[in-house]
């Protein structure tokens, strides 16, 4: 039996009454809100806090050319200490090869706790191309590095047991914060981040921020490029570093967010509630067969 927490939506993705798309998106002729490109990170399936229902509803919801995983897919570090997965996470992984299998390029950048799938650069599973990093050029011509950033984190590459730490702890602020906003909801108060204000609060983990986005961006200047796009640290934001155009598409455990390109070639971060607002019921034929485990293509991943 799936653990009871998984059933309910969280208070984290629920729309807001009445709230509207701040800006116009453009809608396919069957429905689906459609980008030149969408770009996805740090989704963590196989962790009690992926918010995968809703990922899965946007990913029903939209449709692009290019799609990037931006690492952090599968949370093998959490499922080497406890097994998870939600029949909602098996429905995640075979949305996103149905997308491969019908035309989407997507295209597969590892992060660390996915690290394992970097011993299979090069190969495609399903359609979808495993890489180490990526190189995208916009409909403006603008040329992007895609990347992780795992990479430019002293902490995971340096201090590893420091980095495991951090991700128990992390767990257990999730843990605690689902709680706290149950109660929250019930009072009919939005959702809080203890994670997102400790983040923006703690001198030391804005500091931390800070040297990581200019570490993406010196790196994306270095090798001629325009900017950057990654994850890692679950903050969604699109910004000028000395010329450089650094972009960090968020997560979907607390923020839910994507980053998007239109077919003029413009960027933004685009929230689930967004998408929800805009488009709305939205129905769509789903297989039927219903695996327990995870899609055989990913499960080297735990």
């Amino acid at each position: 039996m799936p653990p009871r927490d998984a059933e309910a939506p969280s208070a984290a993705w629920r729309a807001e009454p009445g709230r509207i798309p701040s800006r116009g998106l453009h809608r396919a002729e069957h429905g689906r809100l459609k980008f030149r490109t969408i770009w996805i990170s740090d989704t963590h399936l196989g962790t009690p806090g992926c918010q995968a229902r809703p990922l899965l509803e946007f990913l029903r919801r939209t449709e692009s050319d290019y799609l990037y995983l931006v690492g952090d897919i599968i949370d093998g570090w959490q499922m080497k200490r406890r097994w998870y997965w939600h029949q909602a996470h098996n429905d995640v992984v075979q949305k996103l090869l149905r997308k491969a299998r019908k035309g989407t390029q997507v295209v597969y950048v590892p992060g660390n706790h996915d690290e394992a799938a970097r011993h299979y650069l090069g190969i495609a599973f399903g359609d979808i191309a495993i890489r180490d990093e990526a190189v995208h050029t916009t409909a403006q011509g603008k040329r992007l590095l895609v990347i992780h950033g795992d990479l430019f984190d002293g902490v995971v590459q340096c201090t590893r047991w420091l980095a495991l730490l951090g991700d128990v702890l992390y767990a257990f602020a999730l843990r605690l914060n689902r709680h706290f906003n149950a109660l929250r909801a019930r009072r009919g108060l939005p959702y809080w981040s203890l994670s997102q204000f400790l983040k923006h609060k703690v001198k030391n983990a804005v500091s931390y921020i800070t040297a990581f986005e200019d570490a993406l961006a010196r790196e994306a200047r270095q090798r001629g490029l325009d900017g950057v796009v990654c994850g890692h640290i679950h903050k969604a934001e699109i910004r000028d570093i000395d010329g450089i155009l650094y972009c960090n598409d968020g997560d979907w455990v607390e923020s839910l967010t994507a980053l998007v390109e239109d077919a003029a070639g413009n960027l933004s971060i685009l929230h689930w509630h967004e998408v929800l607002a805009a488009v709305g019921d939205f129905e769509e034929e789903v297989n039927p067969a219903r695996a327990p485990q995870p899609v055989a293509a990913f499960a080297a991943l735990d």
